[in-house]
C-alpha cells in the first residue's frame, strides 16, 4: 500500500483486492491494475475485461501489473496479454543509513519550479509530460520532497522525487544527465534523498528499476538497496 500512496493515480477504483490507477497516462505503474491479495482471483477473466474497458473508456492502454501478489486464476486470464517490461523491486533497512545531505543538492517541493524544471530537462519532457507529471505530484498526500544535484554552474545534472508513505522513503523519478552518467552524481543523489528520508521518519526504503538496467541496478546496490522480487506488465495481444 506505501507504494500507491507515494505514487498514486489521479483516479483510483477498488474492485475487491484489485486496484485500478489512471493518471493520464503518465507511467506505467499510476496507469494499471493490479491485485493486492493472492487468493483474490474470483471471476478473474470477467473482472480482467471490466478492467480492460475502464481503461479504454478513458483513453489509456489497458496494462496489468503482475507481482508475486497477482493470484493464479489472473495469471492464467493473462496468458493471452504480452508480458513487458520486466522490472525489480528494491529495498533497504535505513537503520543502519550512515548518509549526509550532499552541498550540491537542493531539497525542494515536489511542485516546486525548480524541480519540475530539472525533470524537465533531465528527462527531457515536453511541455504536456510536465503537466501530466505535475498532476501526478498533486495527488501525493503523504510527505515527500524533490532532490536536484547540480554541477557547479548551476545546471542540475541529477534529479529524484522521494516519498514517505507508512514509514516507507519511496523514491520516483530518479534521473541522471546522459552526459553526466558514471561521475558519482547518481550516487550522491540517492545518498542525498535517503538521508532526507530518514531525518523525516523513514525507517524503510523502497523502489523499482527495471530489470535490464544494470547501471541502475548497481547504483541502487551501492547506497545499500536489495532486490526483493520481481515483476513485469502486461497488455492485450490485440485490440
Amino acid at each position: 500500500m506505501a507504494g500507491l500512496k507515494a505514487w498514486p493515480g489521479i483516479e483510483m477504483e477498488r474492485d475487491g483486492q484489485w486496484v485500478l490507477r489512471a493518471a493520464n497516462g503518465y507511467t506505467k505503474r499510476a496507469n494499471s491494475v493490479q491485485c493486492l491479495d493472492p487468493a483474490d482471483g474470483e471471476n478473474a477473466a470477467a473482472r480482467l475485461a471490466a478492467a480492460r474497458r475502464w481503461f479504454e473508456t478513458r483513453g489509456i492502454a489497458p496494462v496489468f501489473r503482475v507481482t508475486p501478489l497477482t493470484a493464479p486464476p489472473i495469471l492464467e486470464a493473462l496468458r493471452s496479454w504480452v508480458a513487458f517490461d520486466h522490472s525489480r523491486t528494491m529495498t533497504m533497512d535505513l537503520a543502519g543509513l550512515d548518509a549526509a545531505f550532499d552541498s550540491r543538492a537542493e531539497l525542494t517541493a515536489p511542485d516546486d519550479p525548480r524541480f519540475l524544471s530539472a525533470q524537465r530537462a533531465l528527462q527531457e519532457y515536453d511541455d504536456a509530460t510536465v503537466g501530466k507529471l505535475s498532476a501526478v505530484i498533486a495527488a501525493i498526500a503523504v510527505p515527500a520532497a524533490g532532490v536536484v544535484i547540480r554541477a557547479g554552474d548551476g545546471r542540475p545534472v541529477a534529479a529524484a522525487l522521494m516519498d514517505i508513505a507508512d514509514g516507507i522513503a519511496v523514491a520516483g523519478n530518479v534521473v541522471t544527465a546522459r552526459a553526466e552518467r558514471g561521475r558519482g552524481y547518481g550516487r550522491a543523489l540517492m545518498r542525498s534523498a535517503l538521508a532526507w528520508a530518514k531525518q523525516a521518519g523513514a525507517s524503510f526504503a523502497a523502489l523499482n528499476v527495471a530489470a535490464d538496467n544494470p547501471p541502475a541496478l548497481a547504483l541502487y546496490g551501492s547506497v545499500g538497496y536489495a532486490v526483493v522480487y520481481d515483476y513485469h506488465y502486461a497488455r492485450p495481444s490485440s485490440p
